[in-house]
């Protein structure tokens, strides 16, 4: 998620730009598999990030890949870091920039690259022997983990492969029209600036959600009957989505709990079975960063309370 406003086209509709460092973990590479070489910034705000962060867990990384989380509160510098003489970066969860002291996650930008004039987001795969980004695209950084730090794991965590070769067409497939219409979609919805691209985006929102319904009334995961990326990449707008895009981003044709019972069970069953799911969601970061760092779509920076419960149990 960026802390610059991404670009806005003349039809009033949002367009994200693309990431910029796209570097991958490779033997014998410029980044190679080391412990504890490289670091992990993220927000638990941020779907993109969030991914990185429940692939961290499900890989078994926690010891070879440590993390520090920013704060919720994105202002006109950015992501900030959580420092003691700076009031709005306190918040409970959030942690200062270990490695540099840094104000703002645009300081690892310039650090890395001086003249950079790109999106300043997370999550950022930092490298503490070069200095520098390897990687700062979430769908990349999250098959860096698949597959990247084997070597360095035991058995039955390099075993795991949420990416595996026989389901990649599927995978990648699916990928792209949850991207397209949901991931992307719910943004793309929110940041509208005209009435014709709200309701262009808006529609194909909810068909996207139609379509993954039918797919989970009769599968338990979206690819292969079993758990893989595509799982990890819808999961983290589906868990935003009554909290925050159903209000903030005027996604409110259906809410998940009351519109999509397929979906709201697979949501609860990967949330409170599956610890890398539950421990990288935080719903006070989720939604204080949306209400209060989007001024231009909730001046009053008011945070609601509901829905209560923020995730139903099962």
């Amino acid at each position: 998620m960026s802390s610059k406003t991404s670009n806005e086209k003349s039809d009033g509709s949002f367009k994200r730009q693309d990431s910029s460092f796209r570097n991958f973990i490779k033997k014998g590479g410029k980044f190679a598999p080391e412990r504890d070489r490289y670091h992990l910034y993220v927000s638990y705000a941020c779907p993109w990030a969030t991914r990185a962060l429940i692939m961290r867990k499900l890989k078994g990384l926690e010891d070879i890949i440590p993390f520090s989380a920013v704060s919720p509160r994105m202002g006109t510098n950015g992501w900030p870091f959580r420092r003691d003489e700076d009031e709005e970066s306190i918040f409970p969860a959030a942690d200062p920039d270990p490695l540099y002291h840094s104000a703002h996650v645009k300081d690892l930008y310039f650090r890395a690259d001086r003249e950079y004039s790109g999106r300043f987001t997370v999550p950022i795969l930092w490298d503490k022997k070069l200095h520098t980004i390897v990687n700062n695209e979430s769908s990349e950084i999250i098959r860096i983990f698949n597959e990247g730090f084997n070597e360095l794991l035991p058995k039955e965590k390099a075993g795991l492969d949420f990416y595996p070769e026989e389901l990649r067409g599927a995978i990648d497939e699916v990928n792209g029209w949850v991207y397209t219409q949901i991931n992307n979609g719910v943004y793309r919805t929110g940041f509208a600036t005209t009435q014709e691209a709200y309701e262009k985006a808006v529609n194909e929102v909810f068909d996207g959600l139609d379509k993954v319904e039918k797919i989970l009334e009769k599968s338990e995961y979206l690819v292969g009957d079993k758990l893989t990326e595509a799982d990890l990449r819808l999961w983290v707008t589906i868990v935003r989505f009554d909290p925050v895009y159903v209000g903030h981003f005027k996604c409110n044709f259906r809410t998940i709990r009351a519109g999509y019972p397929a979906i709201n069970g697979w949501l609860k069953k990967l949330y409170w079975n599956n610890d890398a799911f539950k421990s990288s969601t935080r719903f006070d970061h989720i939604k204080t960063h949306y209400y209060w760092s989007h001024p231009h779509i909730n001046p009053t920076r008011i945070v609601p309370l509901g829905p209560v419960l923020d995730i139903e149990p099962l």
